[in-house]
């Protein structure tokens, strides 16, 4: 089974990272790709431009947040083959830019990839 982490594009990438992807829609403001060292972008899987702007990473909107990008990600043809891409890799990092570590698109995309890989 993969094991997905998470960390922040501020954050120095480090061998415990294993394959790493950008999970944000944007490049992250002030970080080169050399920086990074990511293995994958994949803008396809953040959350839609719209839900992003409409979400505003206001914490008391979460929730709802969480629910509506669970939908896309429902209706969204790319995530069969990134499961097929986490499965490929013991050990993945999520890199995003929110400043919020525990509020953030990443930390619902994991949980979502996470139930998914688990199977019914």
């Amino acid at each position: 089974m993969t094991k997905i982490l998470l960390k922040r594009v501020y954050t120095a990438p480090s061998a415990e990272d294993g394959y790493r992807i950008l999970v944000d829609r944007l490049w992250p403001r002030g970080q080169s790709k050399a920086e990074l060292l990511l293995d994958h972008w994949a803008k396809g899987i953040a959350p839609s431009t719209e839900l992003r702007k409409s979400w505003d990473h206001d914490t008391a909107r979460f929730d709802e947040f969480a629910q509506h990008y669970r939908a896309e990600l429902n209706q969204n043809p790319a995530v069969d083959d990134f499961l097929e891409l986490l499965d490929r890799h013991r050990v993945v990092t999520f890199v995003y830019g929110a400043k919020n570590e525990q509020v953030n698109h990443a930390v619902v995309l994991r949980d979502y990839l996470l139930d998914q890989l688990s199977g019914p």
